[in-house]
């Protein structure tokens, strides 16, 4: 699946993110939301904004990596500071993209060490989170369908699949496609298993249900799952039901990528 421009990227996290910031200014602080239950209207505000102003230090100072012990920015205590200080760090973080190269060096926590990996996550980022923000208000509107597909290449690639340099990741030969119904694309996972010890939590994982997108192999997959990019993406990150979402094929190797992708990512 062939990725956005860098400009469409940016584009799309100015939008949005302004449609985050919009709907957020018209809820109560205290709103639950749908996709994080454990937070409020204003740590979902917070979240973005925090994560946002991480990125601009990541993107402006590149640090070899960010410090342990770096600071951030101190939360406001009223709603509408809240929301001043995202208009704030938003637009800085997005100051720094546009002055920045993405094909330049710069840190990630994947394998991906440049500034175009931060376009592209945060895009999805904002998305998620506008998302997020729209349900929290009831207050609903389409995802981009181009953004979307790409969403779910990126979800299934980076957040779920991917593997760290610490561990390993051992495929078995059946594979699993998911055809976006609106796109006219698709994207083949191979399952398989993940085994590694995290160097800086000390943690194991032995033989953990794992996926990796793959090439299409020239073969028939084992499961088709399709249906519309913005519904899939919304699926995937849990922030949608199935109603939109057909299965076919070995529910066996189904029920291995549902585990697989079955993890709360925010």
């Amino acid at each position: 699946m062939a990725r956005l421009a860098f400009d469409g990227y940016l584009d799309h996290l100015r939008g949005e993110s302004a449609r985050f910031r919009e709907v957020l200014a018209g809820c109560t602080p205290d709103a639950r939301v749908p996709g994080c239950p454990d937070w409020t209207a204003a740590d979902l505000l917070w979240h973005l904004t925090a994560g946002q102003h991480f990125w601009t230090c990541v993107v402006r100072d590149r640090p070899a990596a960010p410090a342990e012990d770096q600071v951030g920015p101190e939360r406001p205590s009223s709603y509408d500071a809240l929301l001043a200080a995202f208009d704030e760090h938003s637009a800085a973080f997005i100051g720094a993209l546009e002055a920045a190269d993405p094909a330049e060096p710069a840190w990630s926590w994947s394998d991906e060490q440049t500034v175009g990996f931060t376009f592209r996550r945060q895009a999805h980022e904002a998305l998620i989170h506008r998302l997020d923000a729209e349900q929290t208000a009831g207050d609903m509107t389409p995802l981009d369908p181009e953004l979307a597909a790409d969403g779910v290449d990126e979800a299934l690639a980076v957040m779920f699949g991917g593997t760290p340099p610490w561990g390993e990741f051992t495929p078995l030969p059946q594979h699993l496609r998911v055809d976006l119904t609106d796109r006219d694309e698709s994207v083949w996972v191979q399952i398989g298993h993940f085994t590694g010890t995290d160097p800086e939590s000390g943690r194991s994982h032995e033989s953990i249900e794992d996926i990796a997108v793959v090439s299409d192999p020239g073969e028939e997959p084992d499961v088709v799952v399709d249906g519309p990019a913005g519904a899939v993406d919304a699926w995937l990150w849990r922030r949608g039901d199935d109603a939109e979402i057909r299965v076919a094929g070995d529910r066996e190797v189904y029920a291995h990528f549902r585990r697989a992708v079955d993890q709360p990512i925010t």
